[in-house]
């Protein structure tokens, strides 16, 4: 499993950034994926989640401002970061997974499974002005 995260930037409040995750090493189109990020001196924290046929789910903190998607002929998972505000700076990862909730280093399922950490380097978004 391979998944590579990208489309972070340093930007004002208010702004807007898509994030990508290109994967590989799996099949992509039958897979749950999810974004999670982890701030800086902080535990991971579950951000959305989408389902291989297109169920999607989002953190309060997010509803509203993010929208997760994805291109099954381009094995790449997208992330739509609206009105971003200063709360929203952490590294972003995209995982084959579908999450729920973390907690420090480890975020789980539905069903109450650990994800296998198969991170990729992630991909840093910075809100400030």
């Amino acid at each position: 499993v391979r998944l590579v995260e990208s489309g972070g930037d340093s930007v004002q409040p208010g702004r807007s950034l898509r994030l990508s995750c290109v994967a590989s090493g799996f099949t992509f189109k039958f897979s749950p994926m999810s974004w999670v990020r982890q701030a800086p001196g902080k535990g991971f924290e579950w951000v959305s989640s989408l389902t291989w046929d297109g169920t999607t789910n989002y953190a309060d903190s997010m509803k509203g401002r993010a929208t997760i998607s994805r291109n099954n002929a381009e094995n790449t998972l997208y992330l739509q970061l609206n009105s971003l505000k200063t709360d929203d700076t952490a590294m972003y990862y995209c995982a084959n997974s579908l999450l729920v909730r973390c907690s420090g280093t480890d975020c789980y399922t539905e069903h109450g499974e650990k994800y296998a950490n198969n991170w990729g380097q992630g991909t840093q978004v910075t809100v400030s002005s």
